[in-house]
């Protein structure tokens, strides 16, 4: 059993066979837990969850009692949560679905890059979005000048006028 601090509040604990995801936020201390398998939930043990103490099937059913989404589970193997039913209230599936994803690390295959051009203005290149006082413009692959001498006439954008007034910085 492994602990796992990837969030700052949540926490995961895995076994072979499962995940036990706690969120420390939602728990209202209905306490179903470590009434129900203390074995497993021990608020007086760090860590507090041991998933190798119990049999798969009673920390699910254990898991399954909490009334908040505090403890929510699933099945290491990512073909066994499809097919999960809904008598399962606490699987990741019905409580916290964007835990359904293997956690794979996002890659950007265009990653937005941001230049600082001397005595000029600002370029953004990539798929972004620019947000300036209630107006928003979307970029895909795409290029921008955002002005930093202050003097554009078609502010937040760069005109050139960095060059007539002699910006440096």
């Amino acid at each position: 059993m492994k602990e796992d601090r990837s969030s700052s509040n949540d926490r995961k604990y895995s076994n072979n066979a499962i995940t036990v995801y706690w969120k420390p936020d939602a728990c209202v201390h209905a306490s179903y837990c470590y009434r129900e398998l203390i074995e497993v939930f021990d608020p007086g043990r760090r860590p507090w969850v041991d998933l190798n103490a119990a049999t798969n099937d009673l920390i699910i059913a254990t898991v399954d009692m909490c009334p908040t989404e505090a403890l929510t589970w699933k099945w290491n193997d990512e073909k066994k949560n499809k097919t999960v039913g809904a008598e399962h209230t606490n699987h990741v599936k019905f409580r916290r679905p964007e835990l359904m994803e293997e956690e794979k690390p996002a890659v950007n295959e265009h990653p937005v890059s941001v230049k600082i051009m001397r005595d000029g203005p600002v370029v953004i290149k990539g798929n972004f979005t620019l947000i300036s006082g209630s107006s928003r413009k979307e970029v895909t692959e795409g290029i921008l000048s955002i002005c930093r001498c202050g003097e554009s006439y078609h502010k937040p954008f760069c005109d050139g006028r960095h060059r007539k007034t002699g910006f440096n910085g």
